[in-house]
């Protein structure tokens, strides 16, 4: 797969996250994808498989009445691709101990994707 394959992928799986399509999101993952999420240089979540990986997104998707990703920056290797991403989101409900429903949460990261055929088979994100 080619760096403007890759990104093409990656941005169909964006817009499908941004757009709350779950059977969109998973149809471009393969079997065995690995998801990783990683917050302040921990790992706080990691699933194998897309069933876990849909039924951490199904999760997911409740908590947030909107959210969008956008790519700022595109970094090709050859084992991965590096997007640089601005994420905001607003939350569905209350998260206990934390921030209340309504509330805009704006962040900036990165997530890393790998490749195998066609399809993301590594997803990790970093906040």
């Amino acid at each position: 797969m080619n760096d403007a394959d890759k990104q093409a992928l990656v941005e169909r799986y964006l817009a499908a996250y941004n757009a709350f399509d779950i059977d969109g999101m998973v149809a471009l993952l393969s079997d065995d994808v690995r998801f990783e999420n990683h917050a302040g240089g921990a790992l706080t979540t990691a699933t194998d498989g897309r069933d876990a990986f849909r039924a951490l997104a199904e999760q997911s998707r409740r908590l947030f009445s909107v959210r969008e990703q956008r790519a700022r920056s595109w970094r090709f290797e050859p084992a991965r691709t590096i997007v640089e991403i601005d994420y905001r989101g607003t939350l569905a409900q209350d998260i206990p101990g934390g921030p209340a429903a309504g509330t805009e949460l704006m962040l900036q990261g990165r997530s890393e994707f790998g490749f195998a055929g066609d399809r993301i088979n590594h997803l990790a994100d970093f906040s």
